[in-house]
């Protein structure tokens, strides 16, 4: 973004991109001449920043000067409003100044990633924000529980669970091909009980490590499992022995690579982000951590888009064991 006159700039909230914090942007001479087209721009990441009327003006000149190019300014009408942005994950920073002390504030849940991108802009605006050199000061309003110091105990627990849910319809199907679809079904739920009861006693109760609702994480890990394994099934009767290679690139390596438990999906290539919204691990990780930190964001999706994987996985290996005992039927009859 250029500069922009002061009037025409309201309260409101930057987007930060991944090279805003990039030391040295000279290209080299063997890279000077094939620099003729622009380069693509990395996705931007939402921090909420709004600012008091009074210092409306000011604030977007303050972050052009820290990274140039790399905030984009959204309307926020107070600090409360951009408090309440950080704390529902609609924002992951935001530089609070109604009452003429400048602070920034993030969430530190959002994982260690964001928090090593937001620490440095108090320094920043020290040198480039008119502060009298003074430092502004960063405060996690969100942080890690105590059990969690990493901020990857939800990632591990999702994964857990997915590989196992995996595994589980893998080798049930391959162990035991002629279950009924009662007794296929039962089993695949008894294991999704079990192992979310397990996660969340584990997770929850014995190390501290995600905060929230017991029920609430051993219901969302549940569904987690669920879907995995009954996704990992139907791939196996579609396509047979192929099924499980393509259940462990797209229900592994994509499912885990977009989950947002590492990093949050805001920081994933435009392609892949999409599929954090769709898959199991992606829904699931923002679910869990809507119920650990941010005020339920993100699950009443997770948990609706988490049981149509089971029910429509379901509902296709109902239909294709009826068309399979129809075949059969309609065969012993010619004969």
């Amino acid at each position: 973004m250029g500069e922009v006159g002061a009037a025409s700039l309201p309260p409101g909230a930057l987007r930060l991109r991944a090279d805003d914090l990039s030391w040295d942007r000279r290209p080299s001479r063997l890279g000077r001449r094939r620099q003729r087209r622009p380069p693509p721009r990395a996705p931007r990441r939402p921090a909420a920043v709004p600012a008091a009327p009074r210092t409306a003006a000011r604030s977007p000149a303050r972050l052009q000067r820290i990274a140039p190019d790399g905030f984009q300014v959204d309307r926020y009408p107070d600090d409360a409003s951009a408090r309440r942005a950080v704390e529902h994950r609609d924002a992951y920073a935001a530089l609070l100044a109604d009452d003429g002390k400048p602070e920034i504030v993030y969430a530190g849940a959002n994982g260690p990633a964001v928090s090593a991108l937001v620490a440095p802009l108090g320094n920043a605006c020290a040198t480039g924000c008119h502060t009298d050199g003074k430092k502004i000061p960063v405060v996690d309003i969100l942080p890690l529980s105590k059990g969690d110091s990493r901020g990857l105990s939800v990632f591990y627990a999702s994964f857990g669970l997915v590989l196992a849910g995996f595994l589980f319809g893998q080798t049930s199907y391959q162990v035991a091909p002629r279950l009924s679809f009662g007794q296929r079904v039962g089993s695949l739920a008894l294991f999704a009980l079990l192992g979310g009861l397990a996660t969340a006693l584990i997770a929850c109760t014995a190390f501290g490590a995600i905060p929230g609702s017991f029920l609430g994480v051993a219901g969302l890990v549940t569904l987690m499992a669920g879907a995995v394994a009954a996704a990992s099934v139907l791939l196996i009767r579609v396509f047979g022995p192929v099924g499980v290679p393509l259940g462990s690139i797209f229900l592994l390596v994509m499912g885990n690579a977009t989950s947002g438990g590492v990093l949050p999906p805001d920081f994933l290539p435009g392609w892949l982000k999409p599929l954090a919204s769709v898959m199991p691990a992606g829904v699931g990780v923002r679910a869990l951590d809507g119920l650990a930190y941010f005020h339920h964001d993100g699950l009443v999706g997770g948990a609706v888009v988490l049981s149509a994987w089971i029910v429509l996985c379901v509902s296709a290996l109902l239909l294709l064991d009826r068309i399979a005992a129809s075949a059969a039927v309609a065969h012993a009859a010619r004969r």
